[in-house]
């Protein structure tokens, strides 16, 4: 089925286009629900501020892949084009998403930053680079990786210590010779560490954090857990359970001591500290020539300039707001613990749509 949109030219007053709903942001979520937004034959439009359709993946680290497989990782109405079992890297979720927007035509506006979005009576003002936007309904679909998050020791390096975000992270030859501190021992920062210890002596800094083996009984892990990922929501105890219990571990998946071991990784305690210009742990300085902080992202919503929405964390209810037309989708746990991935985005999206429909 071909799900393009039916009203795709938008109404025009003066230097304002007007689209009943607009989409902020283009990447998984924005897509999912601009596939559904078709169904219904809402007039609409995806804004993203990256060159092409999939630039969010693609400009990640040059080795990163999923740790879904692709069964699990596929949009509504197209399954990822790969064996069942394969784990896409990010060149192909970047280029799937691009072939996902071509095959259902979906609106998407390229090369698009949104700077404010405000309230305008009953409609609402998106503000971006070139023009402005007015539309009944806005989906705010910017996922939950806006700002990286930076230590305030990062500040009080010696100049001399080269450090970057883990976002800014591509390959082991894009930094300069030394040893690298990866501050940070979730995920990312654990298979950062792996990568680089292959050419450089690396230390990984950070709590330890739970993990789950990749395989169990002979299948893959999220054979099991993907049912519960689906199935448990924040309308039930045991999903605010597991909502909990996961943002306070970010368990690695299939990564454990052993694999740190036998890679020569030294493996220590959170960074506290700053002595002589250089990292500390536990008072002891590391040194080092190189500092990955793999510390995560915050929300950033302070471009939304309504009065009831916080900076970081806006109240919602499955990504419906108090604020009549306006939606969030693609947060971390919005619903349930796969909201924020690809395999899941798909079930919010739909919801959403669905609401913005009834509106009539």
């Amino acid at each position: 089925m071909n799900a393009a949109i039916t009203a795709a030219v938008p109404i025009v007053t003066g230097r304002v286009l007007r689209y009943d709903t607009v989409v902020i942001g283009g990447g998984q979520a924005g897509l999912a629900v601009g596939y559904h937004l078709a169904k219904h034959d809402v007039d609409s439009v995806i804004l993203d501020a990256s060159p092409r359709v999939g630039d969010i993946w693609r400009n990640r680290w040059d080795s990163l892949r999923l740790f879904t497989p692709a069964r699990y990782s596929g949009l509504p109405g197209m399954p990822f084009p790969d064996s069942p079992d394969h784990f896409p890297d990010k060149d192909q979720v970047a280029d799937y998403l691009e072939r996902y927007a071509e095959r259902f035509e979906l609106p998407v506006r390229s090369d698009t930053q949104v700077t404010a979005l405000r309230g305008d009576g009953p409609d609402f003002l998106i503000h971006t680079s070139d023009l402005t936007y007015s539309a009944r309904n806005v989906v705010v679909a910017t996922g939950p990786f806006q700002r990286p998050r930076v230590p305030a020791t990062a500040g009080q390096l010696a100049p001399e210590i080269h450090q970057l975000h883990s976002s800014e992270y591509r390959s082991p030859f894009d930094l300069p010779e030394g040893d690298v501190l990866v501050a940070g021992a979730g995920n990312s920062g654990a298979q950062i560490a792996l990568e680089l210890s292959r050419f450089r002596e690396v230390t990984l800094a950070g709590r330890d954090v739970a993990r789950l083996p990749r395989r169990i009984l002979g299948l893959d892990v999220f054979h099991w857990v993907w049912p519960l990922f689906r199935r448990l929501d924040l309308g039930t105890w045991l999903g605010r359970r597991l909502r909990d219990w996961t943002q306070a571990n970010d368990p690695l998946i299939g990564i454990g001591p052993r694999d740190f071991e036998s890679h020569g990784i030294r493996r220590v305690g959170r960074v506290t500290d700053v002595s002589d210009g250089r990292p500390s742990v536990s008072g002891v300085p590391m040194d080092v020539q190189v500092v990955i902080w793999a510390t995560g992202f915050a929300p950033d919503f302070s471009w939304i300039e309504l009065p009831t929405i916080g900076r970081e964390a806006p109240v919602h209810r499955r990504g419906v707001t108090d604020t009549p037309g306006l939606y969030f989708l693609g947060l971390s746990f919005l619903h349930r613990k796969s909201s924020a991935l690809l395999g899941g985005v798909g079930d919010d999206a739909e919801f959403i749509a669905g609401h913005i429909a009834r509106r009539g």
